[in-house]
């Protein structure tokens, strides 16, 4: 456990015992972070959840769904900040391993993909309208003519 403790808070190799002293009274307390991040995961979950369900409320869902969820996943994704500390994650967030992750969280690829998901949404609630496909298809070909 306490090699653990060492790898998440940066301290791989031994230190000296005056600067091991001066960052332990710092910083954190082990089970302070680790109860951090708990937290701060759980309320980002419930945020995501609560938005989600959100989603569906008339007129006013899809702003609903917007700031939850993006509320969510900032709380999601700053809980392990308590584990690290923001300078050493913002460098290991680059990492060979971390890299692809990384790429597509800050890309916005899951925003375009909420945006996708609504159009589809969106095309497929048409199709019960008779003709609604067709018109919008015209509307779409004049607007790109």
């Amino acid at each position: 456990m306490d090699k653990l403790k060492r790898v998440l808070s940066g301290r791989d190799a031994e230190e000296p015992s005056g600067l091991a002293e001066v960052i332990d009274s710092t910083s954190l307390g082990w089970g302070t972070r680790v109860k951090g991040f708990v937290a701060c995961f759980a309320i980002g979950c419930l945020c995501s959840i609560l938005g989600s369900c959100l989603l569906w409320i008339p007129k006013k869902g899809l702003i609903l769904f917007a700031v939850f969820y993006t509320l969510g996943n900032i709380a999601s994704i700053g809980s392990t900040l308590f584990l690290m500390g923001p300078m050493k994650q913002l460098k290991r967030m680059f990492e060979p391993t971390r890299l692809i992750a990384t790429t597509v969280m800050l890309a916005g690829l899951a925003l375009l993909f909420c945006i996708l998901q609504f159009f589809a949404m969106a095309w497929y609630s048409i199709s019960f309208i008779p003709y609604a496909r067709d018109a919008v298809k015209k509307c779409v070909s004049v607007c790109l003519s």
